[in-house]
């Protein structure tokens, strides 16, 4: 299948080459040239913007860091929408804000192009080995036509709804992973405050209800010092940036995500934003004055 695909980052690089690997013929955009030509390298084609992409694609995959950008590519000057054909289809795997998704997909449905918001969790290892978590929303019917085409790039895609739902799963998960870190590294500062052993608290509750893949995950980097991101502090304060505007506009009340967003503003304050977001346990470790490790 020809396809365009637009945003070579992090995250874009890697799953464009696995569609190469899958076969399919790409029609690449970037503005990172090193980015482009390892693409083009492995057969893909080059071309300058959206607008050239869409002239010779039908379907075309976004995956762009924010809402400004998804918008300024479909509908800017050089945008998609500038020489689509009715009936083409736009993937946008990139984490926006889902009332954005719905604006975007609303103008460009006056022009017979359709969007689907298929946003992604795994971070860049799960990219490069292909095994990515996608959150879909848009027509049924689409998301039939294409899952074999996301399977290219995942181990899970799913269906969640109308145009926009994609991002509401997506900031959802965002929401929990982020509290789900605090309240990690809210207890283990008790812990080591009061004189037990972090790491030993860990293994005893790690089995129970307590227990989750992201306390897996992220409390031994907590304990380990490892603190090489794996998702950026800064990429979480995106998202819940995203999640903020979009339960405010709805008036759903939000706020322990809001306390957590707090967190990790003063974390990127002191200089933290670069690292993982397990650095949540150094906000709780400066105001205890502890460190969390054996």
């Amino acid at each position: 299948m020809k396809l365009g695909f637009i945003g070579l980052g992090i995250m874009g690089k890697p799953m464009s080459k696995n569609l190469i690997k899958a076969g399919h013929e790409l029609v690449v955009s970037d503005i990172n040239e090193a980015s482009v030509k390892e693409l083009t390298d492995l057969g893909a084609k080059a071309v300058e913007n959206g607008a050239a992409v869409a002239a010779e694609c039908d379907l075309i995959i976004t995956m762009l860091p924010n809402s400004p950008h998804v918008r300024t590519v479909i509908l800017g000057k050089g945008g998609v929408l500038e020489t689509a054909k009715a009936g083409t289809v736009v993937i946008d795997m990139s984490s926006i804000d889902p009332m954005e998704s719905k604006a975007i997909g609303a103008a460009m449905e006056e022009k017979g192009v359709e969007l689907l918001d298929a946003p992604v969790s795994g971070g860049e290892p799960k990219a490069v080995d292909g095994t990515l978590s996608v959150m879909v929303g848009g027509k049924k019917e689409s998301f039939d036509k294409y899952y074999d085409l996301l399977m290219n790039m995942a181990g899970s895609v799913v269906y969640v709804g109308s145009l926009g739902s994609g991002n509401i799963a997506k900031l959802s998960n965002q929401m929990i992973v982020a509290l789900n870190i605090a309240a990690m590294s809210e207890a283990l500062t008790l812990a080591k405050k009061a004189g037990a052993d972090p790491e030993l608290v860990y293994q005893a509750i790690r089995g129970g209800l307590a227990g989750s893949t992201v306390l897996d995950a992220k409390a031994p980097m907590v304990l380990n010092r490892n603190f090489n991101p794996g998702f950026r502090i800064e990429l979480h304060i995106k998202d819940l940036n995203n999640a903020l505007n979009a339960a405010h506009a709805i008036s759903a009340p939000t706020p322990l995500t809001a306390q957590v967003m707090e967190m990790m503003q003063a974390l990127k304050a002191d200089g933290h934003e670069k690292e993982d977001h397990s650095s949540i346990a150094k906000y709780y470790e400066k105001i205890a004055n502890v460190t969390i490790e054996s």
